[in-house]
């Protein structure tokens, strides 16, 4: 009876743990760790574009031996550490700079219309 009720814990404990970014885990990880997912599971193209903040960085990381890219934002590096930690353990395989130009202040700030002169 007992080892059925481990088997069955464990079973669900690995349903549970998705290696996908869920919609409640992205909103989450900016109130728990303060960080910013813009793209997830992306390729190396899409995450060194240079239209994004200068403050992003690239994750790089391993599931199912797949090689995947992430672009974070974050204030500290140690945040996006302890987020990518928690979700993929020993798959973490490098955090480096981005490759955006942007302002972190104004990025994602629409410029104001100008009105017609009369």
């Amino acid at each position: 009876m007992a080892k059925d009720v481990v088997e069955m814990s464990t079973e669900a404990s690995v349903k549970e743990k998705s290696m996908e970014w869920t919609p409640a885990e992205k909103e989450g990880s900016k109130k728990k760790y303060g960080c910013e997912i813009l793209i997830e599971n992306g390729t190396w193209e899409q995450v060194t574009g240079k239209e994004f903040p200068n403050d992003a960085r690239i994750v790089t990381y391993y599931v199912d031996g797949e090689r995947r890219y992430d672009l974070t934002r974050s204030s500290k590096v140690s945040r996006i550490f302890d987020m990518y930690w928690d979700k993929f353990r020993e798959g973490i395989k490098k955090i480096e700079f981005g490759y955006g130009r942007y302002n972190p202040k104004l990025w994602g700030i629409e410029p104001k219309k100008e009105k017609k002169r009369k």
